[in-house]
């Protein structure tokens, strides 16, 4: 990859190189209302600047401006400058929006390569191509190529689609790079690899902008921040002295806001209830086109309480979502037994009636594609009183109003489309849709890894509630991060589709057993090295 590294001609005393991109004053209005107003941002060779705030603050919108993206509608007034012949890459929050879903990886990652191999004689181009393409997926931390090469993008983890599309940025060989959130949903052991590899990329004189919640991701990465509220950057400057002398009360409660072990223990002495959901010899397996199956998971045995939560820890790719999926009916290539309430579970969503359907509900990791970008989040959300408990339409808006308030979405932001709400807001309407259901059993598949600390504890706050306050309702965290795990009763730690490790929580967090349970503990707090403690 070769590009400046600063001004033609410039002295090497003569200061910072010269900008790959910059936004000045940038101000973007959607409906009447400012969702980025008054912005600066400057993205130099090497460097790495972070957008922090909440979710909802404007963070991707700046971002995406660098690409000359904006939301439909929008009105953009200010001054947006990329070097001329720069290209500019994008890592978006959801992947999956951006991978063909018909197409297999070695298409998606090849028809790129390609394109840089023209200059060959055409004798050379098909290895020339497959070596940049195994040497785009090492660099994004993705092991085992030739086998993820041959899989869709829906047989992907969350974290794997992520790191697909890093190494789509990488084969393209952007000047600038746009990470919105590239550490979301993946592990401690991950992430760390995922840090160390945005440094890397940084340290070869390509600019990147870090778009991130992850305060300790940024802490590892960030030479510049800039803090965001409601549109607005309210504390801007370097990063040492940002974390050692904000100045800022948002930039100051979103440092304090920092999770912590708190546990969550059944009382000694509570009668043990009937288990809500068995899981019996469960083998789940992938298919591999003309090659057959590959088995992606084994489960022998898991159980869950009413009143009570199970957290499934484990690596990007270790299975915890193909068992989510296997417990909701989204994955019938399975065999074993799932009983909630001594029943036995139907394998295919297809079958299994509406009370079954209203009994266990998912809320993906991936909220955005979850939602018809044509109607209103609003009536997304009533639609499950109504289809799953035949609650009448003016019932089921008022319930949907009242859930999403519940959760910080007031009735102007619910009544837009979802292109219109940042990640996190949609995620907080996916779990009210969800809760409308009155289930059983909740399935939350890394629905706080892409948001900010504030909202995260916001997000587990209720869901704590939720189990205190519903005796009959059980909760599964499929989640890459111990500090929410610790909020489970009960810990299932997943290693290359293997259950390695289960038991309660606190024991696992402080007596763990398993040498891949040791390496999660051990990683966990520092996902970078270098960052002040």
């Amino acid at each position: 990859m070769t590009g400046r590294t600063g001004t033609p001609g410039a002295a090497p005393h003569a200061g910072p190189a010269a900008p790959v991109a910059e936004v000045r004053d940038l101000r973007v209005v959607v409906d009447g209302r400012a969702i980025v107003d008054g912005v600066n941002l400057c993205a130099r060779p090497g460097k790495v600047t972070a957008l922090v705030g909440a979710s909802g603050s404007g963070k991707t919108t700046t971002g995406l401006s660098l690409l000359g993206e904006y939301p439909s509608g929008a009105q953009v007034t200010g001054d947006i400058r990329v070097a001329a012949d720069d290209l500019a890459g994008y890592i978006p929050q959801h992947p999956s929006a951006v991978l063909n879903p018909a197409r297999r990886i070695a298409a998606l990652l090849t028809d790129i390569a390609r394109r840089q191999v023209r200059h060959l004689p055409r004798g050379q181009r098909r290895a020339a191509a497959r070596d940049r393409v195994l040497r785009a997926l090492a660099e994004a931390q993705l092991p085992d190529a030739e086998t993820l090469l041959r899989r869709y993008p829906h047989q992907l983890s969350g974290g794997q689609q992520q790191r697909v599309v890093l190494a789509q940025a990488l084969l393209l060989g952007a000047r600038v790079i746009v990470a919105d959130e590239p550490t979301t949903g993946q592990d401690a052991l991950t992430k760390s690899r995922v840090v160390a590899q945005l440094a890397a990329v940084a340290a070869r004189g390509i600019a990147v902008v870090l778009l991130s919640h992850d305060l300790d991701v940024v802490r590892a990465l960030a030479d510049e921040v800039i803090v965001m509220r409601e549109g607005q950057a309210v504390e801007s400057g370097p990063a040492e002295r940002l974390w050692l002398s904000p100045r800022h009360e948002w930039t100051r409660q979103l440092l304090d806001e920092q999770p912590s072990f708190v546990g969550c223990a059944t009382p000694a002495g509570a009668p043990v209830r009937e288990a809500a959901l068995r899981v019996r010899d469960l083998t789940a397996r992938h298919r591999n086109g003309t090659r057959g199956t590959t088995v992606v998971l084994r489960a022998p045995e898991l159980d869950l309480h009413p009143g009570e939560s199970l957290a499934v820890v484990g690596r990007s790719g270790s299975g915890k979502t193909t068992l989510a999926r296997c417990l909701a009916g989204l994955h019938r290539e399975h065999d074993g037994e799932t009983l909630l309430d001594g029943s036995p579970l139907p394998r295919s969503l297809r079958n299994r009636s509406r009370a079954q359907l209203a009994a266990v509900q998912y809320v993906f990791q991936d909220a955005r594609a979850a939602f018809d970008e044509h109607r209103s989040v609003l009536g997304q959300v009533a639609r499950t009183s109504v289809r799953l408990r035949t609650t009448d339409q003016r019932t089921a808006q008022t319930e949907a109003l009242t859930a999403l308030a519940g959760l910080g979405l007031p009735e102007g932001l619910a009544r837009r489309r979802p292109a219109q709400l940042s990640g996190g807001e949609l995620q907080r309407a996916a779990l009210a849709r969800a809760l409308l259901a009155r289930p059983r059993v909740l399935i939350c598949d890394e629905i706080t890894s892409g948001l900010d600390a504030v909202t995260r504890r916001g997000i587990l706050d209720t869901l704590t509630t939720l189990l205190r306050d519903h005796e009959d309702l059980s909760l599964i965290l499929i989640t890459h991060d111990l500090d929410t795990a610790a909020l489970a009763h009960h810990i299932a730690v997943l290693d290359a589709g293997e259950v390695v490790e289960q038991g309660p929580a606190r024991q696992i967090l402080t007596e763990p057993e398993h040498p891949f349970t040791l390496s999660l503990m051990a990683t966990t707090t520092r996902p970078g090295a270098g960052w002040p403690p």
